[in-house]
């Protein structure tokens, strides 16, 4: 039976365990140039709704690099952007291929494909969640720290985006503290909040979400679909940029994280991003070699 990968609560905690030392294998196989064809014969759809280009050039690179193929289409460029149902879409491409990633806006959309697709989906970013980046982050944390579980994570701006949701989720499944630094307006759901069982502090002030942290986390103040909103987001954030100086408030040696793309000056300093303690561009490559673990994961069972 088909397995999906739509949010975080698909894998169990001992899944995670298992995927994260799968990316480890993965990554030193890479390191020594060894050549790894477990999806040799397989196919990969890729579909986008939103741009992209680490979700786009990771999840190739990574099917590539374990013998399969992929396809990527975009709404605009296929028949979706002409009336055909995702429904029908599923249907149709999951007679050519072994998974379909899907990038899209609202969570309906996600689940309808998931629905009628009958191989795997993965949630390449959806307005409720991005998992896989979630996963690489994680990964990321471990590479640098040790295990991610007793640790403080703290994320500041926009903690009501899919990211900020994503990290509350994890927090079920990895054993990690997260605090929250956002203005009024910018925080998640009570109800999610719930769900994480007082493992996550919302707070005001970003010098107190970021006192003593082992990880500092952030993103763009304005997502996509959001740009009307652009200018007031950039008021109501406009305390919440992590700088040296906020940094400096973190615990010694900490790392800091951001999914990218980064506007240097807005939510993160030039100095910070480029700084010596910025795990960014590891990060960023840890999108594929989490990746070729999920993809195993699910096609091959």
């Amino acid at each position: 039976m088909k397995r999906d990968f739509l949010t975080l609560a698909d894998m169990t905690e001992a899944e995670y365990r298992s995927l994260f030392d799968r990316a480890r294998e993965l990554k030193e196989s890479r390191k020594r140039r060894e050549v790894v064809t477990t999806l040799a014969g397989r196919h990969l759809v890729l579909i986008f709704e939103k741009s992209s280009t680490r979700t786009h050039l990771s999840f190739e690179a990574a099917m590539y690099q374990l013998g399969g193929t992929v396809t990527t289409i975009t709404s605009s460029g296929s028949q979706i952007a002409r009336g055909e149902t995702l429904e029908d879409t599923g249907r149709v491409i999951s007679g050519y291929a072994d998974g379909i990633m899907f990038r899209t806006f609202g969570d309906d959309r996600l689940n309808t494909l998931a629905k009628a697709a009958t191989v795997p989906v993965i949630n390449g970013l959806s307005e409720g969640g991005h998992p896989v980046q979630i996963l690489a982050d994680l990964f990321t944390v471990e590479e640098r720290l040790g295990s991610v579980a007793g640790k403080t994570l703290a994320f500041l701006g926009d903690c009501a985006s899919n990211m900020g949701r994503s990290f509350v989720e994890a927090t079920r499944f990895f054993g990690f503290d997260l605090r929250l630094g956002c203005p009024e307006g910018y925080r998640p759901a009570d109800a999610l909040l719930a769900e994480a069982g007082g493992r996550v502090k919302v707070l005001t002030s970003p010098a107190e979400a970021v006192q003593g942290a082992d990880v500092v986390v952030t993103d763009v103040w304005t997502s996509m679909g959001q740009e009307e909103e652009s200018a007031k987001r950039m008021k109501d954030l406009a305390g919440y940029q992590l700088d040296e100086a906020l940094l400096a408030k973190a615990k010694p040696g900490a790392i800091v994280l951001h999914c990218l793309p980064a506007h240097r000056g807005e939510e993160i300093s030039a100095g910070v991003i480029d700084g010596p303690q910025s795990a960014v561009w590891d990060e960023a490559e840890n999108r594929m070699h989490v990746q070729k673990a999920l993809l195993e994961k699910l096609i091959l069972g």
